[in-house]
């Protein structure tokens, strides 16, 4: 019985991945009681990649995944949930906050009608919101860290901005008037988990099912620099909202991903919040109060004297010969950042899993450690300068909060004998302390030889 309710289980997570649940699978009265799907789906998201690697292997021969790419892409992803730690999602608490006071009538939770009505209306707000979000230059401020990997694939799926969901929740009010917070809260998160597996150059062409809806040939040109790939193909789930409102394109050249000026860095901060520092660096230069608020409300190109929307004029030429950013870095390295990854990657998901037993302060704590051991890592990628004094600085905060038992064995305790969790964690205080250790004299050796330039 209890193999058969596991089984039932697998089967609803891996099917929410496509959207692929009956209405009855999502009929909950109360938003306490709606599945974290999204949380829940970290084991398709690494099953999907493992499967897409795979092929890739068969049909080309060639990973279809970097090491610094993909971490840097499952990194943006976990920032972009920091903040759910401490608050409830703003687009769900925008929408309680209307329907608990401004609601007009109240549709059925548990009715497939309403579950329809629905899934058009979540999508329709989806396209709403991404296109603003390449339409207006703040809100690309945010966006723009989902389009910055230079490689196409489901980890590029999870390159998402920690930032956006503080403006996104605005186009989704107008559902507020009628559709219960339960029904949304369902909604919002099966649309964002459809659009995983579009990302991938694997799956070619799906015939008529082209027509209807979004998928990765469609999602492939949205990601695309290429001219006539620019602002185009918004959809969620459905691409008929494009083909409705003349935002359509077809692939058809070979696509060059990433942004129109690439950031070439793997640096997780400069990811996240270097086009806000280059929005108030040009509105800086502006004399006019009009031209400086212009700057955040047009487009992302626009200038003094152009239309609303800017031009693609000043725009690098894509030649169809472009290679993706990848600095070469030793193995020994990329192996070291790797097993620090998975071990910052098991400790975000046991914050997760114990939020309700852990206090606020705890919470900011350790979303503060997450954050800094990313960013270390990614300067480590970029090989900077101060990259060494960062690690030294993160292996000795990853200490302490070892220390205070924040920190638990990589081995589950209750999968394995007391005595192998015990080495384990053994072994796992002595690498951090080789680590800090080796960072220090690092850090020594560098200071050192500035000094001997400056003699």
């Amino acid at each position: 019985m209890a193999g058969a309710l596991e089984l039932q289980s697998v089967s609803r997570g891996f099917r929410s991945m496509f959207f692929l649940l009956t209405p009855n699978e999502t009929y909950f009265e109360k938003v306490e009681d709606v599945p974290q799907y999204v949380q829940q789906a970290f084991p398709y998201f690494v099953g999907l990649m493992l499967l897409e690697l795979a092929v890739g292997l068969l049909k080309t021969g060639a990973t279809v995944i970097t090491v610094s790419d993909g971490i840097i892409s499952i990194s943006a992803g976990m920032i972009s949930r920091l903040p759910m730690l401490l608050m409830r999602g703003c687009e769900l608490t925008a929408y309680m906050y209307v329907w608990d006071h401004f609601r007009l009538l109240e549709l059925p939770w548990d009715s497939a009608w309403t579950f329809w009505f629905t899934f058009l209306g979540v999508d329709l707000g989806y396209y709403c919101v991404h296109r603003a979000a390449h339409e207006v230059a703040v809100l690309w401020a945010a966006h723009q860290v989902h389009h910055s990997s230079e490689y196409y694939n489901l980890s590029t799926a999870l390159r998402q901005s920690a930032t956006q969901q503080f403006a996104s929740w605005i186009f989704y009010l107008p559902l507020a008037l009628v559709v219960p917070p339960s029904v949304f809260a369902v909604h919002i998160q099966l649309n964002l988990l459809y659009q995983f597996w579009i990302h991938t150059e694997m799956v070619t062409d799906l015939g008529p099912l082209e027509w209807v809806f979004n998928t990765p040939k469609h999602h492939r040109v949205h990601h695309g620099r290429n001219e006539y790939c620019l602002d185009k193909n918004y959809g969620g789930i459905l691409i008929i909202w494009d083909r409705l409102f003349g935002t359509f394109a077809p692939e058809s050249d070979k696509v060059i991903y990433g942004l129109v000026f690439p950031i070439n860095t793997f640096e997780n901060l400069s990811v996240q919040l270097h086009y806000y520092y280059h929005l108030c660096r040009r509105s800086w230069r502006y004399k006019k109060v009009s031209n400086k608020l212009l700057t955040f409300l047009n487009g992302p190109s626009w200038r003094p004297g152009k239309p609303r929307l800017g031009d693609h004029d000043d725009n690098p030429k894509v030649t169809g010969k472009e290679v993706p950013h990848d600095p070469s870095w030793t193995l020994p390295l990329q192996v070291y950042v790797v097993i620090h990854f998975l071990l910052v990657l098991k400790t975000y998901h046991e914050v997760f899993d114990n939020k309700p037993m852990l206090s606020q302060l705890t919470l900011l704590g350790m979303s503060g450690y997450i954050l800094l051991t990313l960013t270390s890592l990614g300067y480590l990628i970029d090989q900077r300068p101060t990259a060494a004094v960062l690690e030294m600085l993160r292996c000795v905060v990853m200490m302490t909060v070892q220390r205070y038992g924040y920190i638990t064995p990589f081995l589950p305790s209750l999968a394995v004998p007391t005595e192998l969790v015990v080495s384990t964690l053994k072994l796992q205080k002595a690498f951090v302390s080789l680590s800090l250790l080796y960072w220090a004299l690092q850090s020594v050796s560098q200071l050192l030889t500035i000094k001997r330039k400056g003699d």
